[in-house]
């Protein structure tokens, strides 16, 4: 799986205001389920949503440096995706340095993909460590400017 593979255009959301972790994890999941015809395999937000809070009660994904990595095993899906969103204001979310977080990928697995999670997971949290990364996304105009720096790092690193 290639990180271009991982996130696509319609997954992407720029200056998003959510009240609530949960809001957050209800928008990114239901551009997931529009983008991926997660309907059509019998996934619904609501448990994409539960799945993606349950995981959060057994530690904050926040990461630290104002990133978020939520992620949740689901039933019925076939192969690992993700979701972004740039915050419009930073919020709490836990995180292990104590500071809101305003960047947050959202990750989708199959329920049985330990190996494949995993290695989007620290995929991800490899790129987004990246100062000059982060300040290029907090940077951008646009979701579809958001989609092009992280579909780039795919090409960079395919090279």
């Amino acid at each position: 799986m290639t990180d271009s593979a991982l996130f696509r255009a319609d997954t992407i959301v720029c200056d998003l205001k959510p009240d609530s972790a949960k809001q957050l994890f209800q928008e990114i999941s239901s551009r997931l389920m529009a983008a991926h015809n997660l309907a059509e395999r019998g996934i619904n937000c609501r448990d994409i949503v539960a799945a993606a809070s349950e995981r959060e009660r057994l530690g904050s994904t926040g990461v630290g440096n104002g990133v978020a990595l939520p992620h949740a095993r689901i039933e019925g899906i076939d192969t690992v995706v993700a979701g972004f969103a740039r915050l419009s204001e930073p919020m709490e979310f836990d995180a292990v340095d104590g500071r809101p977080v305003d960047l947050v990928c959202f990750l989708l697995a199959p329920a049985d993909a330990g190996g494949a999670h995993l290695r989007a997971l620290a995929r991800v949290s490899r790129l987004l460590r990246r100062p000059e990364l982060r300040a290029r996304l907090r940077a951008a105009p646009s979701a579809e400017a958001i989609y092009t720096i992280l579909a780039d790092q795919a090409a960079t690193k395919a090279a």
